[in-house]
């Protein structure tokens, strides 16, 4: 089972209409307060009205609109199932059973038909797909031709037609893909070195992926960096004799302690020990003894790659962790005072993480195309950071301390040496993007991005020992090299609140600046997996809207 292109396909094109699902249920986490047909979400409190209230089923679930209520209907035993077990976790999976087997008695159980499931799994996939819950918008219209077909099978016509009931599913390239290539999508997360892959397919599907990227050999350059560690100041005599079981060992260990550092963050909401944690695990490492439990003379360390994808788990949670304890200073104080000025140390060290997560998988996507979703999201997160960090509430109090900053004339901020914007504008309101100049766009983008950050970077990472030892947060080109080293000799040291260089106004147009393209390069790499329809499209928007740096009146009806 396999679906293969008809035609030749450009990056960034859709390849499916709009396919409706065989089968669907609303998730029981979503029963008060989403339309029960539609999934569209219900205004709350919901008013005492027939359109939302049901009566008949004691409110086990609701509907939007009288027209919900005839377009699906509760049969006696999914309404058991509502009354008897509403929360049960599987609930949802056995009412959408339920609905497949009434509906469809003589087929095999799938969700969708086989336009959708029979798109096999790679970990260097070509093709991502998006859902939508409303009405698709218009370029995503039923007229779309359907440009795959399964391997040794015609489509009849009929195969071709899309139905209007259920969330729909859009399959998008993000490849160029061949006539006659094999389409595939991911069904695991990308940003995992190839045992973690293997581990999480077979235990979820049952199969073991044989794709390219799982069967080259050496590893890749991106598995080999997602999985990197470095032994400092340890002799290959101070070994095990099996270096596979030391260095799986070594990573069960590296894991667990990061996860308990996310679990203190997540599940205790102590995102300040968190921080300290993981702080310390990146500068410090692990002691070589932690992990075999015995003395050695030169006290090894063991560390990550700083790509390295437990690194990059890092970097995601300490992105967040600073960022929930500057708004929580803010919260607290309104007064400029010592505990604002630790909030803004916070924030730009939480800008500085989000700005060098982008960087990181941005240097794997350049061996590794398929990442553009994971990459696009990275980006427009960096993007969102650094416009929160530059219309700071600390900043515009640094006058009151003779301090020089003011707040900046932000629309005259706009880069006037790349084509982002307009770019961004021609997505939203006219077309799709010109897939044909990715190459020249995103270089066009790096060139400035890089020449933002060296005027911030100092100022993001002051205080921060780890963040010091990156001297580009773009530019990875060094990894490999002597100056990697200095990573390996990085001693702990906590962000703190010492006086450092002051905020100026330059500075806090550069970052906004820098902001600006990270969004706006996100948002690009956004439509071409999702379309420019998307929510992260829309998000970016939204953001760049509310700064005043898009012209809502050119808006244009498809």
């Amino acid at each position: 089972m396999e679906m293969r292109a008809r035609e030749d396909i450009e990056i960034g094109e859709d390849i499916t209409p709009p396919i409706p699902p065989l089968s669907y249920a609303l998730h029981h986490s979503f029963l008060h307060s989403h339309c029960y047909s539609c999934f569209s979400p219900l205004p709350l409190p919901l008013p005492l009205n027939s359109n939302y209230n049901n009566t008949k089923n004691h409110h086990h679930y609701y509907y939007c609109s009288p027209a919900c209520t005839t377009t699906r209907v509760v049969s006696t035993e999914e309404l058991h199932i509502l009354q008897s077990h509403p929360h049960h976790p599987f609930s949802s999976d056995l009412r959408a059973a339920l609905r497949f087997l009434q509906s469809h008695p003589d087929d095999r159980i799938a969700v969708y038909p086989q336009n959708f499931s029979w798109i096999n799994h790679s970990c260097s996939p070509n093709a991502s797909y998006r859902f939508f819950l409303s009405p698709p918008p218009p370029c995503c219209s039923n007229s779309t031709k359907l440009r795959i077909l399964p391997q040794h099978t015609v489509l009849t016509k009929d195969d071709e037609v899309c139905q209007d009931n259920g969330p729909k599913i859009v399959v998008r390239s993000i490849k160029r893909i061949k006539q006659g290539e094999q389409v595939t999508v991911t069904y695991t997360n990308l940003l995992q070195p190839k045992k973690m892959r293997q581990s999480e397919l077979w235990s979820r599907y049952r199969f073991i992926c044989r794709c390219e990227r799982c069967s080259a050999s050496p590893p890749t350059n991106v598995d080999h960096t997602l999985q990197e560690i470095s032994s400092a100041n340890l002799d290959a005599s101070s070994l095990s004799s099996d270096q596979n079981v030391y260095r799986d060992y070594a990573i069960r260990t590296l894991t667990d302690y990061i996860d308990d550092a996310i679990t203190q963050y997540l599940s205790f909401g102590d995102p300040e020990l968190c921080c300290e944690k993981l702080e310390i695990l990146l500068t410090q490492g692990l002691l070589y003894e932690q992990l075999e439990g015995r003395e050695v003379k030169s006290q090894p360390t063991i560390k990550l790659h700083p790509l390295h994808y437990l690194c990059l788990n890092a970097y995601t949670t300490l992105a967040s962790a600073y960022k929930v304890r500057a708004s929580d200073l803010l919260g607290l104080y309104s007064e400029l005072d010592e505990h604002l000025l630790e909030a803004l140390d916070l924030s730009r060290t939480s800008a500085a993480y989000s700005l060098l997560l982008a960087g990181a998988t941005h240097h794997l996507f350049r061996f590794e195309s398929s990442l553009i979703a994971t990459v696009a999201n990275f980006w427009i997160s960096a993007g969102d950071s650094l416009l929160t960090l530059s219309r700071s509430p600390v900043g515009s109090e640094f006058a009151k301390w003779d301090l020089p900053i003011a707040n900046p004339p932000l629309l005259k901020c706009i880069c006037s040496k790349c084509s982002l914007m307009d770019n961004f504008k021609a997505i939203l309101f006219h077309s799709e993007a010109q897939n044909a100049d990715f190459e020249d766009i995103s270089s066009e983008f790096l060139d400035c991005v890089t020449i933002i950050t060296q005027k911030v970077w100092s100022f993001l990472i002051h205080g921060c020992r780890y963040l010091r030892a990156f001297k580009d947060p773009i530019d990875f080109s060094w990894l490999g090299t002597s100056k990697y080293s200095s990573l390996r000799d990085v001693q702990p040291h906590l962000c703190s609140t010492a006086e450092g260089p002051g905020y100026t106004l330059q500075e806090r147009m550069h970052i906004f600046q820098l902001g600006v393209h990270c969004l706006l390069y996100g948002g690009y790499l956004a439509s071409i997996c999702y379309g420019r329809h998307s929510h992260l499209t829309s998000q970016v928007q939204n953001i760049l809207d509310c700064e005043e740096c898009l012209i809502n009146d050119s808006h244009e009806t498809d």
